[in-house]
């Protein structure tokens, strides 16, 4: 039996579809944004156009683009036969802050259980971790990525239960604090949940919206180096 072992954008967009059960968003599926034909040997990862994103991929024989927002991107800006996937909300969703089983492995979470919906997709997580104070389970927030942008330590206890939610309002903190979580992890403190956060005593980090991204995209490149095993991947967040 002989196998071709090449790689075309369709197969890639086919995986990512899956992935990202791109049929539970109904105006943001994301999925091909530029078709091509040709072979896939390395595959570029970016979160957004910029200027020198041709330079670049030229640099790095990029043949295949991942983009998260490609609103921006140029006509001109790639060579006509570079492909380009794209996803949005899927991304955000499955990547970043949210319901993550590989974020929540790497944040020491155990059985995940849904913490929040929006349209029936699950929003969050809440689950146990190994007992951590608030300035260890920081340092490790921090050591994932790259840095945060606040940590407001309410509790006195220490860190035994998490939530991870991509998005903060008055219910999901109240929620969270209902259902045992000692700590809620987002991507941007909000104003209308400061009344909830105060008032049940639970901590908080903010990572930064950026940075949860780029861990996301990073992530990513795992995932399709998983996939496979002749892919090469680079990464520009």
């Amino acid at each position: 039996m002989q196998f071709s072992g090449m790689i075309h954008l369709d197969d890639i967009a086919q995986f990512l579809d899956y992935f990202f059960a791109v049929h539970r968003f109904k105006d943001d599926q994301g999925g091909i944004y530029s078709p091509s034909s040709r072979p896939i040997r390395c595959i570029g990862l970016a979160l957004e156009p910029w200027a020198d994103l041709g330079e670049w991929a030229k640099y790095k024989r990029i043949d295949a683009l991942f983009l998260h927002r490609p609103w921006k991107l140029e006509p001109n800006q790639l060579a006509p036969n570079i492909g380009v996937v794209a996803y949005h909300l899927a991304f955000d969703e499955r990547m970043t802050l949210g319901f993550n089983p590989r974020l929540a492995d790497v944040l020491g979470m155990s059985a995940l259980e849904v913490l929040g919906e929006k349209e029936g997709r699950p929003i969050g997580a809440i689950a146990d971790i190994p007992i951590h104070t608030f300035p260890s389970y920081c340092d490790r927030i921090h050591q994932i990525f790259g840095g945060l942008d606040k940590a407001i330590a309410n509790s006195k206890n220490d860190i035994k239960r998490v939530a991870v939610v991509g998005a903060m309002n008055d219910a999901l903190v109240r929620e969270a604090a209902a259902r045992g979580a000692d700590l809620y992890i987002t991507g941007q403190l909000r104003q209308p949940a400061e009344e909830a956060v105060l008032e049940t005593g639970i901590s908080v980090i903010a990572v930064g919206h950026r940075r949860c991204e780029e861990w996301g995209l990073r992530s990513l490149a795992g995932i399709l180096r998983d996939r496979w095993s002749s892919l090469e991947v680079q990464t520009l967040s």
